[in-house]
């Protein structure tokens, strides 16, 4: 999915994921940037984080996200940053800011994660 968004990751670690993604290729047809492309956007870097924090013997499995939308974006690209809300052994809260070109939020996002064990 990253790929077919065109999102590229800029920074990772267990404390902040940073991740970019075209404004062209995921807009509505009036020429906004998707709602759901800001939700799979911030799935995407939530997820990563989650990965990094339960590495190596868990993995994440999405359970919820939740998306505000503050204003639209017509091109340029968007950036969002996850950054820990909590991270437990079963569970990981991500909140992500998603911004445009100029550095005003576009999306506020929180995603929860099920940090699931890797079966042998």
């Amino acid at each position: 999915m990253d790929e077919r968004m065109g999102i590229i990751y800029l920074e990772g670690s267990t404390e902040q994921v940073v991740a970019r993604m075209p404004v062209e290729g995921n807009t509505q047809p009036v020429g906004l940037l998707h709602g759901g492309a800001s939700c799979v956007l911030a799935e995407s870097v939530g997820s990563m984080a989650a990965t990094l924090h339960a590495m190596p013997d868990r993995f994440p499995v999405g359970v919820d996200i939740n998306a505000t939308h503050h204003r639209g974006v017509r091109d340029g690209h968007v950036t969002a940053t996850a950054t820990p809300a909590h991270r437990g052994r079963t569970f990981a809260t991500y909140d992500v800011v998603i911004t445009d070109d100029a550095g005003q939020r576009v999306c506020t996002a929180r995603i929860t994660c099920y940090l699931r064990l890797v079966e042998e």
